[in-house]
């Protein structure tokens, strides 16, 4: 161990320079204008791999972004270990709401503030420079694969094309990703579960054009308003999603699970302070640790129509739109909530409007096994990095190709993220602990170390 943080702290500077050119490339995988960036990324991260020890390294092309693979397989009697992130981030709007510029990373309290920091630039690096560590020292443990995707931020729609195309390149006995998070570094816990996501997207058409406010206003449905209420009703006055068979396959946790998930440290006035809230809001009987774990949720993630810009114009606006996503636990499947939804939403709309739903895209719910060698490997890397056992928790976000892997690979996954929930993901101003990434490299070779002991 000592030997580990010998070297973390002797190359941290060259370790942290290299994360800030990772992060300044704008590798926006939702925005057409950011297409250079992301290829530049592609490449970045590739030579990085190269110049870690990585072997077979390559640039593999798909219907969009491409995947940067590479590997060292020095013994296949070992186990080998499959890493998964991605290079892609997502949009940095609204600019205005940021302090310091997103593509710019900036070092504020021992935090790094950047676009990508935590999600999931900052973790996926972790592994390159631990690699780098383990092939310096002479200390690999595991066979290593890495694929590093650049489209997960929009769906990996064309990740599940190359995975099925490539099942015996990346056969490996587990694979692990970095890209959720640990309570605290004071309390580090390893995730057990994820919630799969259906997202969509909603358009309410109402008058063939816009029209003036004064001259048609009472007279004629407004979609806008129309598009409020519908959405309004989609929960009840217990915050239980009203959309029927909408939990028809939601298991449901013991008395006993539900306890032991609450024994996680939670501080719900330090979660209302962080938030600037005044109350804690969801659906009845429920926990704030289990609404954001455990339940499935549905969640309107932009909604707009009509005039939006600078002063007054008097409009009856012609459409509004709204982009809505769920979250989802097992055993929901995300194409049969979709076309609930879908029925739903357009069964309650009055005649007054058309309404069309767009799928967007989808994943599963999946749970980790918590008596796996791998399992066990992350758990006594973690004690032994921080001093204490970590505890388990089940996350509220949502990786799909966790159950694309092991449908087509056959392989479970091991979550090991060392991010914060309150490292504003997706929001202006994120940003990544630089003991955070300092201590995933410190870890990630001692998962490698347990993992090929108890694979024995």
């Amino acid at each position: 161990m000592q030997k580990i943080k010998d070297y973390v702290e002797a190359n941290k500077d060259r370790f942290l320079d290299e994360l800030f050119e990772l992060l300044r490339f704008p590798s926006v995988s939702a925005d057409p204008q950011f297409k250079e960036g992301v290829l530049n990324t592609a490449e970045f991260v590739a030579q990085k791999l190269k110049d870690a020890g990585a072997d077979n390294v390559e640039i593999c092309p798909t219907a969009g972004y491409p995947i940067v693979y590479g590997e060292k397989i020095f013994d296949p009697s070992l186990p080998t270990v499959l890493v998964y992130g991605h290079y892609d981030v997502q949009p940095a709007d609204p600019l205005e709401l940021w302090d310091t510029p997103p593509f710019e990373p900036t070092v504020r309290d021992g935090k790094i503030y950047a676009r990508g920091a935590a999600d999931d630039k900052g973790q996926f690096y972790m592994h390159v420079k631990a690699f780098e560590y383990m092939i310096k020292n002479n200390e690999l443990a595991c066979n290593i694969k890495f694929m590093i995707e650049g489209e997960e931020e929009v769906g990996s729609a064309n990740l599940g094309i190359f995975v099925a195309a490539n099942k015996e390149r990346l056969k490996a006995d587990v694979i692990v990703i970095s890209d959720t998070s640990m309570i605290s570094l004071e309390t580090p816990s390893l995730e057990t579960g994820l919630r799969g996501l259906s997202y969509v997207e909603v358009e309410v058409t109402g008058p063939n054009r816009d029209l003036h406010s004064g001259v048609y206003g009472g007279a004629v449905a407004n979609p806008a308003t129309i598009l409020a209420k519908m959405i309004a009703s989609l929960h009840d006055e217990n915050n239980h999603i009203a959309i029927p068979g909408f939990y028809d396959d939601v298991i449901e946790l013991t008395a006993e699970e539900r306890k032991a998930l609450n024994e996680a440290p939670f501080d719900v006035e330090e979660y209302k302070t962080d938030l600037g809230v005044n109350e804690v809001w969801g659906e009845e009987g429920y926990t704030s640790i289990e609404r954001t774990g455990i339940r499935p949720t549905l969640e309107v993630n932009g909604i707009w129509g009509g005039y939006i810009g600078e002063g007054a114009k008097t409009v009856l606006p012609s459409k509004a739109f709204a982009k809505i996503s769920m979250r989802l636990v097992p055993n929901q499947n995300s194409e049969r909530i979709t076309k609930l939804f879908k029925d739903h939403f357009e069964k309650i709309a009055p005649s007054s409007v058309k309404v069309e739903v767009k799928p967007h895209h989808g994943g599963e719910p999946v749970v980790t096994p918590t008596d796996s060698i791998a399992y066990q490997a992350a758990e006594k890397a973690l004690e032994e990095t921080f001093n204490k056992k970590p505890v388990p928790t089940r996350g509220g976000g949502s990786i799909p190709i966790v159950a694309l892997f092991e449908k087509e690979l056959g392989i479970k996954t091991v979550l090991l993220g060392f991010g914060l929930d309150s490292d504003n993901l997706h929001s202006p101003n994120e940003k990544y602990g630089i003991e955070n990434y300092l201590k995933g490299i410190e870890t990630i070779p001692l998962f490698h170390k347990y993992y090929a002991e108890l694979s024995k």
